[in-house]
């Protein structure tokens, strides 16, 4: 003992200088290594108990952003990510930079048109960018929706895209792209003859306007089924948006079947348009203001009545909620409403409510936790709903802007991707196989989208309103009106000089569904006796 201790005495004696004694150096630094021993094993424990039971950390797992959900009543494959197909090997003829403008969906449709353009022009196109400067104001950025890399990566074969323009071609080094809007429903030719040879002379050209600048028709059908892989494959939302969507989806598919109502009564719908009806004299006045408000929009001085008239106005909460009773949805259905905020609240949306008591928001069925994220970003707001409208078991849209026609058309090739109990098959005896690129798919029927004629519409509910009509022969009226409105495949119709007013390509994008080089054999489309006259009660059981 008196050795070790003479030993320990010496060693001291050596260490004696100012600083901390080495024993509390030795205490610091075992504590500190515990604790990260401690952590990791904590970490590896959380890892190694998910992938035995996910249950097992709930509170932790639930609020992990990334972790995809899938919906309910769809048979999913677990597959590793493909492999990425070889890219599209061209010499580029320059670099098309775009600025989408208007909602989520008018943007969307233009990504896809422009992506179109870029593969028959030949060039390479930068990552679009979002509109911040309308009405809704979202900062979002294209990969604050869109899932950048995949949209990159997934197109590759047929388009170069990059995120951003070479330095040498930014404003920051004093290049000046030329900007220019390009003529609205313009075909081939167009591009070809009078957009392609700028490039000459600019390196890059900038469209500062995106929205139909595309023609619905006329358009060579390899081009046309681009539009389509862009809108159902290449256009996918970011895990955070996906995530929350299919929880929305989830939680309303374990309450039972339900309608998905895009309820187009919010404020910027009714100012621009004009319509008034129901509002007070105040509302319509300030809905006035607004419009004038922005310089943009041209037309200032609007007759609501008459355009009402003209099916040219969202249906209203009250005019909605008597439009499903006579439709048929029972008062028990869950109706989600698919919108921004209503005008006028929930006082405005008293009539439906009592018509129909299970109507719920995305605010009442997720934590405000959960949303906080999405808060003052609209066109994220708009994704969420887009989600829920595509897998619902019946959309009904009060007025035909974007979301309500590119939800058409996806929920009339929907079938094609997933087998879900809500697909109604209508061609049993025959099969098409349509191939966008590497990918087959199975034509399974449609999803129901309720198609509402509001022309017809308001005539009937001004004759019940003022008696003409009893509820019951309303009813007859309007079933009648509608059993060819139920989102059926059908062939676009095409009015020539008159592309607003044909079908819009993204509402019924058939040449997703035909196979070969034509859709002059598509099957399946008028064969449609089995729903025809059908109650939208027996859609839903």
């Amino acid at each position: 003992m008196e050795v070790r201790s003479e030993n320990v005495q010496v060693r001291c004696d050596k260490l004696q200088a100012p600083g901390i004694p080495r024993t509390r150096l030795q205490v610091w630094f075992i504590r500190v290594c515990s604790s990260i021993l401690l952590w990791t094993c904590l970490v590896q424990l959380v890892a190694v108990g998910e992938l035995w039971h996910p249950k097992f950390f709930p509170n932790i797992t639930n609020k992990v952003p990334w972790i995809p959900l899938v919906p309910r009543h769809v048979d999913a494959v677990v597959q590793s990510p493909p492999p990425l197909v070889p890219p599209r090997n061209y010499t580029s003829n320059g670099f098309l930079k775009v600025s989408c403008n208007g909602g989520l969906n008018q943007m969307r449709a233009a990504i896809c048109d422009m992506v179109t353009v870029a593969r028959l022009l030949n060039l390479t196109l930068v990552v679009p960018e979002l509109d911040k400067t309308s009405f809704w104001a979202d900062p979002s950025n294209f990969e604050d929706i869109f899932n950048v890399r995949h949209f990159i990566d997934s197109l590759r074969d047929e388009v170069r895209i990059v995120r951003r323009l070479p330095k040498k071609y930014s404003r920051k080094y004093g290049y000046s792209p030329m900007e220019m809007p390009p003529v609205s429903w313009s075909n081939e030719k167009y591009y070809l003859q009078q957009i392609l040879p700028l490039f000459s002379k600019h390196k890059v050209l900038h469209f500062n306007r995106t929205d139909a600048r595309l023609a619905n028709n006329g358009i060579p059908f390899d081009l046309q089924k681009l539009r389509c892989r862009v809108n159902f494959q290449g256009l996918k939302f970011t895990p955070k948006i996906e995530t929350l969507g299919y929880e929305l989806v989830r939680i309303l598919q374990e309450k039972g079947p339900f309608v998905a109502l895009h309820l187009r009564y919010e404020m910027d719908m009714l100012a621009f348009s004009g319509c008034t009806h129901g509002c007070s004299m105040e509302e319509a006045e300030e809905l006035k203001r607004l419009r004038y408000a922005y310089p943009w929009w041209r037309e200032k001085e609007i007759v609501s009545e008459e355009r009402r008239s003209q099916g040219l106005c969202p249906l209203t909460p009250e005019e909605a909620a008597l439009v499903l009773q006579a439709l048929g949805i029972d008062k028990d259905t869950h109706i989600y409403i698919a919108a921004g905020e209503i005008y006028g609240g929930e006082k405005r949306l008293a009539a439906l409510r009592a018509a129909f008591p299970r109507i719920v928001r995305k605010e009442m069925l997720l934590d405000p936790a959960e949303l906080q994220l999405f808060q003052n970003h609209s066109s994220q707001m708009a994704a969420l709903d887009f989600m829920v409208s595509t897998a619902s078991d019946i959309f009904i849209p009060t007025y035909d802007g974007n979301m309500a026609k590119v939800v058409e058309g996806h929920r009339r090739y929907a079938c094609q991707l997933m087998r879900t109990k809500e697909c109604k098959s209508i061609s049993n005896d025959k099969i098409i196989e349509a191939t966008p690129n590497l990918v087959s798919y199975r034509y399974l029927g449609f999803k129901k989208s309720i198609l509402l004629d509001r022309k017809i519409l308001v005539g009937l509910l001004d004759m019940h309103h003022n008696g003409t009509l009893s509820f019951n022969e309303f009813t007859v009226a309007v079933r009648l009106a509608h059993e060819k409105r139920m989102g059926q495949p059908t062939r676009r119709r095409v009015i020539a000089d008159k592309p607003k007013e044909e079908d819009y390509f993204y509402a019924n994008p058939q040449e997703c569904f035909c196979e070969g080089t034509n859709c002059a054999d598509l099957p399946g489309y008028g064969n449609l006796s089995g729903i025809q006259g059908a109650k939208v009660s027996d859609l839903l059981s």
